[in-house]
């Protein structure tokens, strides 16, 4: 019953690490899958015979698919538990690898599509995850440090999603040449992603034997019947603070996904030929971030100072996206990538502070849920912001497009500034410290 749960032996179980790191490698797989057609956009463009913008739709079908099936997904994730989700994610997204295989021919572009609608749905039972396996697996010293390293899987996906397809699939005239380099391409992702679904099948637990915190024993200990779902979300719609991070994550966020999808666009735009470059821009941006990113969780551990954290690293965001808008059109290919380096550090550096700062907010309420409702927010302004910036790229250059960019992140510093810090997870394990 309730009682011996709550007085369970709270002990950290060492298949942990395991988990956390099968984990991020199928989130790496789907992060790739995700962005290896943006990366390259002219080539597609020329391999499919469509638009830019069809290709643009490749990326944004991840971010549409995510808005209506989060909360069917994070529902299963309250209710069935991690290993299901886990084996759903990586199931789908191998599917999605295979289907891809069957459209190595210029007139195929709509079975691409379906490839990436498989794994568009693969991702949505993915991005809920980092915050929920940290939570039930690590103890309370290190939930932070760990929900940063599961952001990270996804985050080295994306840098492999810029890095490797412009190496593995040079622009050739030939379209018979083009269709074996980009062969070659889909079946070393079938093959990783089938791998990794093989390990996730063999490896992955529900939950370690004893809860590794004393927050998470007594979350284990209530009575999960009461707790209804809708009342949940409603809840924390009704939280101002929540409220507002949602808004300002979504908007920083939004940013990130418009700039990683268009990357290609405006490098080949003020850089002709140099599509390889265009991805090492790319790669940069998330390699920084990934250190940014694990600085930010790191200092989060140590120091607790969330508002103040957030505060900063989103007005760096800010001034990075100015400098990078005004020197990526100087003709100094080293100028862009230090100056989109400094952007991806504090932009990706914000990705955990956002989750672990929700989940302060929102205690006791299930980091599923508030991170879930981050992701949408980061979604539809990925979606918004990507349409906008491609569109102002076309008519007005490439210039006004990243100073839309730059705008919404003003508004979001500002309006970072007025969320309170009224930190509900420090309070109950203080509480709980004192009995």
């Amino acid at each position: 019953g309730g009682v011996a749960d709550a007085t369970a032996e709270v002990q950290l179980s060492r298949l942990r690490w395991a988990v956390l790191l099968l984990f991020s490698s199928y989130s790496l797989c789907n992060a790739f899958q995700w962005i290896q057609y943006g990366s390259i956009n002219n080539v597609f463009v020329r391999f499919y015979d469509v638009s830019a913008f069809a290709i643009d739709w490749l990326s944004m079908s991840y971010m549409l698919i995510y808005i209506p099936l989060l909360f069917p997904v994070a529902w299963l994730l309250d209710k069935r538990g991690l290993r299901l989700i886990a084996l759903a994610g990586s199931a789908l997204n191998a599917m999605g690898a295979w289907v891809k295989l069957g459209s190595l021919k210029p007139h195929l572009f709509p079975v691409t599509v379906l490839g990436q609608v498989i794994c568009a749905l693969a991702q949505v039972f993915i991005l809920g995850m980092p915050s929920r396996i940290a939570s039930v697996w690590f103890g309370s010293h290190e939930v932070s440090t760990a929900c940063s390293i599961a952001v990270f899987g996804n985050q080295l996906g994306i840098a492999a999603g810029f890095m490797v397809p412009p190496v593995l699939i040079p622009n050739v005239e030939d379209v018979e040449k083009l269709a074996y380099h980009i062969s070659i391409m889909f079946f070393m992702t079938a093959g990783v992603a089938s791998a990794l679904f093989i390990l996730v099948i063999i490896v992955f637990k529900e939950k370690p034997p004893n809860p590794p915190s004393r927050a998470q024993a007594s979350i284990q200990s209530r009575l999960t019947a009461e707790y209804s779902y809708m009342q949940s979300i409603l809840r924390l719609l009704r939280n101002a603070n929540f409220l507002l991070l949602m808004v300002t994550y979504g908007l920083n966020v939004g940013c990130f996904y418009a700039l990683s999808t268009l990357l290609n666009r405006m490098v080949i735009h003020h850089y002709p030929g140099e599509e390889v470059n265009a991805g090492r821009i790319g790669l940069t941006i998330i390699l920084s971030g990934m250190v940014g990113a694990l600085i930010s969780g790191i200092w989060l551990d140590k120091t607790k100072t969330y508002k103040q954290t957030t505060l900063v690293v989103y007005i760096m965001s800010l001034v990075g996206m100015i400098v990078y808008t005004f020197t990526l059109s100087l003709g100094h290919l080293w100028v862009v990538f230090v100056t989109s380096g400094s952007l991806g550090f504090f932009m990706t550096g914000y990705l955990p502070l956002g989750f672990e700062f929700a989940a302060e907010l929102t205690y006791p309420e299930s980091e599923g849920t508030s991170s879930g409702l981050l992701n949408v927010a980061a979604q539809i302004f990925g979606i918004a912001f990507t349409i906008g910036q491609g569109q102002i790229m076309d008519r007005f250059g490439t210039k006004a497009g990243n100073l839309l960019l730059c705008s919404f992140l003003f508004l979001g510093s500002v309006m970072t500034a007025f969320i309170k810090a009224d930190l509900r997870r420090q309070q109950a394990n203080l509480e709980n410290e004192q009995t």
